[in-house]
């Protein structure tokens, strides 16, 4: 199983990005795919995961309302959907995968994409 997370990038204060998860090896339909995020000088932290079912599970309560995810299964692909970015938002993001269930846990995901950058700043 492999991910490749792609669409980081420095955005301003207020302003939007969307990052892509591409997976290869599994199909989304038995797979549960979680984003993780890791600030300066913190522990990676999972942020929001959809399952195998397509529901969604917020893990940081200060997404909601702001961060969507969304999955195209047709391209094995996730999407994460950030709008109204703080600074606080800055973090190295990760996508992972795991079967079916979500889990708030990063030893719960053995597969990993290699992170992207998300800066924002004025």
């Amino acid at each position: 199983v492999q991910l490749q997370a792609s669409g980081g990038g420095l955005v301003q204060p207020g302003g939007s990005l969307r990052l892509s998860c591409v997976v290869s090896g599994r199909t989304l339909g038995n797979s549960a795919i979680a984003w993780f995020r890791r600030a300066p000088g913190k522990e990676r932290e999972a942020v929001l995961c959809v399952d195998d079912n397509d529901a969604r599970i917020y893990y940081d309560d200060s997404v909601k309302g702001r961060f969507t995810m969304s999955r195209d299964d047709a391209k094995n692909t996730v999407h994460l959907q950030m709008n109204s970015l703080s600074p606080e938002d800055t973090a190295v993001y990760y996508c992972a995968a795991r079967g079916y269930r979500c889990s708030s846990s990063v030893t719960a995901f053995r597969s990993w994409g290699q992170g992207t950058q998300v800066t924002v700043s004025s």
